[in-house]
């Protein structure tokens, strides 16, 4: 007799839930797929302790009959797909079949569900059909997840807190909410209400919803189409940032995915607008033919394959980067609020949660939740940040923001005259409607960082100097190997290598607009980075080297300039193409408006 033998449904699905069924949220996802699918208005999703004692989730979709109920916990059962040409064309959120199955076979699950003509109730345990019987006349489905893990103890040893947990499942139905703003999402921890959304189908008020409005308020509309692909959706203004990518949302014919091309791309967009290591806000929603995209890659369908992924990205950067650009506009400093700030409800609840077993891995859970924490005071934890109590937050409505935005969408820079100079580094100007404080040191920047760029693009202007002496310089063996390979592209920068024996090279002429008295180090720098990118980018190596030219001879802090110089300065960034932001993103000007100035002095009454 052979060794090798077919195994049991039972076990086969437990095995399966260990792909599917990584954690609590993991339920949640699959089951509120099922009622998206399903044609819902409306999905209620009910946890107790983050879901591992209960998760239940109540939608009014179209629900199922009596053999459509007992079919759907069969494993590779569904109603998405019907042949192999399907798998090319996936509509659905949910299509695989696995997930009731792997749930069912981890849990102690409830299951009423209707048509509208006909109710059925079954109840499961760790997959086995327990019962059976007619059920509520109310079309939709309400599932009840119970103790989940309870016949493989293993599983619940890799759980983090409740905190963590819940945390996580908060974070995916934000997604959902983004997603699909035409439904209306309710999550309830514990009898606590976290989330719920309208289903206006207005996406900057779901954005209200979880960030706040005046977040809200500052998230610019975009759109964008070629041939294959359409894009839609709103990014932060640059004076709005975060720590990680998380809070970048990327969508993809409605189906919430991470992709890193794609994340990197929105980032790229906003260079030169934002501060280094931070990142931007962004819900980005992409719709084109199924066709183009393959969605059968993971279980979790969180990961994606996407062709003319080129183009698609070349689409997202355009358009992102075209909408940033004509919002950007100087920060204006109000007058601060005095106003307590209530915790939000994630907050509150990670204060009244129960100690945790001793134990080296529970000490160590206890230390990673605490630095979360502390995260989430700053609004860094989760890629999106948990509804929050505050009245503060919502009751400005949020119905003219469109109206609001659009009066800024081309920035003006203003007119100004110069006051004075502030400790050498921040020149003070005035105009009709406040004072204005300029950054002089990241003001020359973005002057001279324009500059460099377009000089950098054209190389051969003939604007060379020759030099008496060449320069010389001296790499290990398989720097200069790599060095030759890229001569082109270092030509490309303004920097004109020749060999000089197996490891050295000499530069005889240099650009005429190099930074004066800085050519040999500007030369050593692109080397450098020629050096550490072993795939070199002309576009991004011209970019840094812009970048790096600019800073060289900028004004520095401490410098104190006579008015005419700082008129000059002033009239001189008026003409950049954008004078708000320097190269490296940080601001340039900032904007203190007259009346804000006045209610501080109590000139005004509030």
């Amino acid at each position: 007799m052979g060794n090798i033998r077919l195994m049991d449904e039972p076990l086969s699905n437990k095995i399966a839930a260990g792909e599917v069924v990584e954690r609590p949220t993991s339920v949640v996802k699959e089951l509120v797929e099922n009622a998206i699918d399903a044609g819902s208005t409306a999905i209620e999703v009910l946890l107790q302790e983050a879901g591992l004692t209960s998760i239940q989730i109540i939608d009014n979709g179209a629900g199922m009959d009596s053999e459509d109920a007992i079919l759907s916990f069969s494993r590779h059962a569904t109603s998405k797909i019907e042949n192999e040409h399907d798998l090319f064309r996936i509509r659905t959120l949910g299509f695989r079949g696995e997930a009731l199955a792997s749930i069912a076979s981890v849990s102690k699950v409830a299951l009423h569900t209707s048509t509208g003509e006909s109710g059925t109730y079954l109840e499961m345990e760790g997959g086995r059909l327990i019962e059976q019987r007619a059920g509520a006349l109310r079309q939709g489905t309400d599932i009840r997840i119970a103790q989940l893990f309870f016949n493989t103890p293993a599983r619940l040893k890799y759980m983090k807190t409740l905190q963590t947990e819940l945390g996580h499942t908060i974070d995916l139905m934000n997604r959902f909410a983004l997603s699909y703003p035409h439904i209306s999402f309710r999550l309830v921890h514990d009898g606590r209400p976290l989330l719920q959304t309208a289903g206006s189908g207005e996406v900057r008020r779901v954005l209200a919803d979880i960030y706040g409005v005046a977040i809200a308020k500052k998230m610019v509309a975009f759109e964008g189409e070629s041939q294959d692909y359409r894009v839609e959706g709103f990014a932060s203004l640059p004076e709005i940032t975060r720590a990680n990518k998380n809070y970048i949302s990327l969508f993809v014919n409605g189906r919430w995915v991470k992709h890193y091309a794609i994340a990197n791309t929105v980032h790229k967009a906003y260079h030169t607008f934002l501060p280094l290591e931070r990142q931007p806000i962004v819900v980005l929603n992409i719709k084109g033919d199924p066709y183009l995209t393959d969605v059968n890659v993971h279980p979790s369908k969180q990961q994606i394959r996407l062709s003319k992924e080129k183009e698609l990205l070349e689409l997202v950067h355009d358009t992102i980067r075209q909408a940033i650009q004509s919002a950007v506009r100087a920060p204006v400093i109000e007058r601060p609020k005095h106003v307590k700030q209530v915790p939000s409800r994630q907050m509150d609840l990670w204060k009244r949660a129960p100690a945790e077993p001793a134990g080296q891995e529970a000490e160590t859970v206890r230390s990673i939740d605490w630095k979360q924490e502390r995260l989430q005071e700053r609004g860094e934890d989760f890629g999106i940040e948990p509804t929050v109590d505050s009245r503060e937050q919502r009751h400005e409505p949020v119905e003219d923001v469109e109206e609001r935005q659009s009066a800024a969408e081309s920035p003006q820079f203003p007119e100004l005259e110069v006051v004075g100079q502030v400790h050498g580094t921040y020149i003070v100007a005035q105009s009709t409607d406040g004072f204005y404080l300029i950054d002089q040191h990241a003001a020359q920047e973005r002057i001279k960082y324009e500059y460099y760029r377009e000089k950098v693009g054209d190389i051969d202007s003939g604007e060379r100097q020759s030099l008496l002496l060449p320069l010389t310089f001296h790499y290990s063996r398989n720097e200069a190997l790599h060095l030759k390979e890229q001569l082109p592209a270092l030509e490309e920068s303004g920097v004109f290598l020749e060999e000089f024996g197996d490891t050295s090279f000499i530069v005889r002429e240099y650009p005429t607009w190099f930074p004066k008295g800085f050519e040999q180090e500007v030369i050593e720098d692109l080397i450098e980075q020629v050096l550490a990118d072993r795939k070199v980018d002309i576009k991004k190596l011209r970019e840094e080297a812009a970048i790096m030219m600019s800073c060289k001879r900028s004004i520095k802090a401490n410098h104190y300039l006579q008015k005419h110089e700082m008129e000059r300065l002033l009239a001189d960034l008026k003409k950049v193409e954008q004078p708000f932001t320097c190269p490296h993103g940080r601001p340039v000007i900032i904007h203190f408006k007259t009346y804000d100035i006045e209610k501080m002095f109590k000139r005004v009454m509030n």
